[in-house]
């Protein structure tokens, strides 16, 4: 399973050092979440931030297009050092075009579907995708709740993409923590986003690097990126907060 620490959350101002706490920290991707305010109701960032956050680190980047139109800016997020484009299909008329379009710019293809969405929509482009993302939360916002019917959504989705023969990730992205991240990997997820559980503190992602830390449970925040790696090392791939670990595990851990 691969973790996919989203930017979103993060301390822009500090966008590099944050990119390098959670490299350091073992995450695999780095997830980028684009809105453009009118596909969903909110903005964040676009081509330039991918760039910073290029140049900050070899890790793939993992862009997730929550915008209209996605065809108009698609070279400009691969230019700008996107390794994975994902586009949903509600925003996407020709959305096979897209997908040729994707690779034909170099950049490997991923398809999100929201929560009120069929995985029908999708099946017949499934053989073109790098990558399925099924969005546990209803985009636009961070800190949502796990909608729970999606855990049985990406048991459909791992199915499909075994029928066709994929090697597609499947990717889920909202309100995964330790109450549901072990019917989610049971599920077939192979990629797990984590916004607000890793960067939402104030502090930030920085607390502490290296899982060698000797702080004191008073030190730990409740997001902090080491703590959370240590705790996927130790139970089964997923970022945890501090909060809702026991008094038992934290000794085990020796935090």
């Amino acid at each position: 399973m691969k973790i996919a620490p989203s930017i979103l959350s993060a301390d822009f101002a500090r966008l590099s050092d944050e990119i390098g706490v959670i490299e350091e920290g073992g995450a695999e991707w780095v997830h980028v979440d684009v809105m453009d305010g009118h596909f969903v109701p909110n903005i964040t960032i676009g081509p330039l931030i991918v760039d910073a956050a290029r140049r900050s680190t070899n890790l793939p980047l993992d862009v997730h297009l929550m915008i209209k139109n996605p065809d108009h800016y698609l070279e400009a997020f691969v230019k700008a050092g996107a390794d994975i484009v994902t586009v949903h299909q509600e925003a996407c008329t020709h959305l096979h075009r897209t997908i040729q379009k994707i690779h034909e710019l170099g950049a490997k293809a991923g398809v999100a579907l929201n929560p009120g969405t069929s995985l029908e929509t999708i099946r017949d482009v499934l053989p073109y995708l790098d990558l399925l993302l099924v969005m546990s939360v209803n985009p636009g916002f961070g800190g949502q709740s796990y909608i729970e019917a999606s855990t049985a959504k990406l048991g459909r989705a791992r199915a499909m993409l075994d029928e066709v023969g994929s090697d597609a990730e499947l990717e889920v992205d909202g309100g995964v923590g330790v109450s549901n991240v072990e019917e989610i990997l049971n599920a077939g997820a192979s990629v797990v986003v984590a916004g607000s559980a890793v960067y939402g503190h104030p502090d930030g992602a920085a607390g502490f690097k290296g899982q060698g830390t000797t702080a004191q449970p008073s030190h730990l925040y409740p997001n902090n990126w080491d703590v959370c790696v240590r705790f996927a090392a130790r139970y089964g791939g997923t970022v945890r907060h501090i909060n809702d670990v026991s008094q038992e595990e934290r000794e085990e851990l020796g935090i």
